[in-house]
């Protein structure tokens, strides 16, 4: 692979605004693609790929390089070094790349690697909670499996087409998927592709949706003309699912805290053809007090750390603070104690997140059904999704019943 300067020059710029400006890698890169209209897709490629793995493996390359954040753009640049050479690709003779210690690189690539919070480029405190809560032979391969770059898994919207139907639609624009067992609404992509350019995705035929996330809604035991609250809807991947699997029939109530992602999911049903869908935004708790035993079908997509989405996150790894997830446990069980209000009599609450760690999961399910309000509930099955076992994004999902009165 030959470098190009002006791709190179990207990259540096995207990662000083990620680890500098502590700006959303996503979000970076969408705006680093915009730059350059001359740009293909490989280009595109290698600027969105090469950003997301100096930003996935900073710890390890940091330290091979000897530089400490905040990082200068010399700083970068070495890091960047470090990235091509353990690519194997050849350094082009630019003055950023002077002195580039080639063999030291991988030497201490080897000597890092035998340690796990370098090797898999952590945070201290992100590994010992992982060892911590899911013991060292877990978690050691877990770290490893949230390390590998993602796969694009497209959940067809049955509302409007069928999986054999969208492959082959999908396959006339060169874009080759297979099915995947056990997930009946899923295609992968056999490789990436900008599957957002497609007409099928503006006439709404599917949405992007890791495998794991798309076992939530199938979760919840849902049935057409429900009354179901999606109490965390965000910008709805599980909601379209839901009116999706409900057939446009019976009444979805999609709540978020944020507004503006409510607008977001408003947008994509519109486009899904999912018009059984109603946004509340929640400023008060009147807003869930109103739907107190009326719910057939509540869905807790409850904040988390996201650790079991860092596939997809990487730069995640940098932002999440030991502090937050203290915090943020004690958000889940009060939502918990809350929004299970909205179960009536006999009906059902799937509690879901997307972390791996046992304190964010069972823990909090068990806590729950241990107090006052959990007392009306009894635990019908539960699901944990590893990454090296599945495959996919790491996840939980716990189904509770509602007592019949």
């Amino acid at each position: 692979m030959r470098l190009h300067r002006n791709l190179c020059f990207a990259v540096i710029d995207g990662l000083t605004l990620i680890f500098n400006e502590k700006k959303y890698a996503d979000k970076v890169i969408q705006q680093l693609l915009k730059r350059d209209k001359r740009w293909g897709s490989r280009d595109r490629a290698f600027v969105a790929e090469t950003t997301y793995d100096i930003v996935r493996w900073k710890r390890l390359y940091a330290e091979i390089a000897e530089v400490k954040e905040p990082f200068d753009r010399d700083n970068l640049w070495r890091m960047f070094a470090v990235w091509a050479t353990l690519k194997g690709i050849k350094l082009p003779d630019w003055k950023y790349f002077e002195n580039t210690p080639t063999r030291k690189i991988k030497g201490r690539f080897d000597e890092f690697s035998k340690i796990r919070k370098f090797k898999e480029s952590i945070p201290d405190w992100i590994d010992i909670t992982g060892e911590k809560e899911l013991g060292n032979t877990v978690w050691t391969k877990e770290i490893e499996a949230l390390n590998e770059q993602a796969d694009v898994i497209l959940r067809v919207n049955t509302l409007k087409t069928t999986k054999e139907k969208l492959q082959a639609e999908l396959f006339d624009v060169d874009i080759e998927t297979e099915f995947l067992k056990g997930y009946p609404n899923a295609l992968k992509l056999k490789d990436r592709a900008n599957v957002f350019a497609t007409e099928a995705f503006k006439k709404g035929l599917f949405e992007v949706q890791d495998a794991s996330s798309q076992l939530v809604a199938d979760f919840l035991d849902i049935k057409p003309g429900m009354r179901v609250v999606d109490t965390c809807a965000g910008a709805g991947g599980k909601t379209l699912h839901i009116a999706a699997l409900m057939e446009n029939k019976g009444q979805i109530i999609a709540m978020d805290i944020y507004e503006k992602k409510l607008h977001e999911l408003k947008r994509r049903a519109k486009r899904n053809g999912a018009h059984n869908i109603e946004t509340r935004a929640i400023d008060s708790t009147k807003v869930i007090k109103k739907l107190y035993d009326k719910a057939d079908r509540v869905l807790i997509d409850a904040p988390c750390s996201g650790l079991g989405v860092l596939r997809r996150n990487p730069d995640a790894k940098w932002k999440l603070e030991e502090s937050f997830l203290e915090r943020i446990k004690e958000t889940q069980q009060n939502i918990l104690q809350q929004y299970s209000r909205m179960v009536k009599a006999g009906g059902k609450l799937v509690y879901a997140t997307c972390s791996v760690l046992p304190s964010e999961n069972q823990k909090q399910v068990e806590t729950f059904l241990a107090s006052d309000a959990g007392n009306d509930f009894n635990l019908v099955k539960d699901h944990k999704v590893l990454a090296h076992k599945s495959g996919y994004d790491g996840f939980y999902m716990a189904l509770l019943e509602r007592k019949s009165e």
